[in-house]
């Protein structure tokens, strides 16, 4: 089985800058375009910023609501992988995704989602807060309990 290790960000560190995606448009496109991101940062309220990339999920619905099937999973990687021959740009999976991590690539009509550039995600290295880490979810169930049992010990 594969050891899923996906973007996390860490909402304490991110400033909103948008660096991320606007390294990933370069990598990915060749030009500084954020609709062109994999990775996309979400402006919660002012101080609340967050940059949300594919989670990787273990059954993903973005993959099984395709009716051309044109997503599948990476066997070795566990990354979702688009068929753009097959892909007509209906937009079944993004409806699907929960996490709003597939986007549509306007010029291609197909769409798109995180692949890790090869399991060395640019957008990690580049960000000026070191608030992107690649992570097994396993990884980020620990640190929540670590962050809530810290919560815990200097509420009492």
């Amino acid at each position: 089985m594969v050891q899923r290790k996906f973007i996390v960000c860490d909402p304490e560190k991110c400033t909103g800058c948008g660096i991320c995606e606007l390294v990933c448009s370069a990598e990915k496109e060749k030009g500084f375009n954020p609709l062109l991101s994999r990775i996309r940062t979400v402006r919660v309220k002012p101080f609340i910023n967050m940059s949300i990339a594919c989670r990787l999920c273990e059954d993903p619905k973005c993959v099984k609501s395709c009716p051309r099937k044109a997503l599948r999973i990476d066997e070795k990687t566990g990354i979702i992988v688009v068929d753009e021959d097959e892909c007509d740009g209906c937009c079944w999976c993004i409806q699907a995704c929960e996490f709003g991590a597939i986007t549509l690539h306007m010029q291609k009509k197909n769409v798109f989602a995180c692949d890790l550039c090869g399991l060395d995600p640019k957008c990690i290295y580049y960000c000026p807060k070191e608030a992107l880490e690649l992570m097994t979810p396993e990884e980020v169930g620990q640190r929540m309990r670590k962050k809530a049992a810290s919560k815990l010990l200097v509420e009492t």
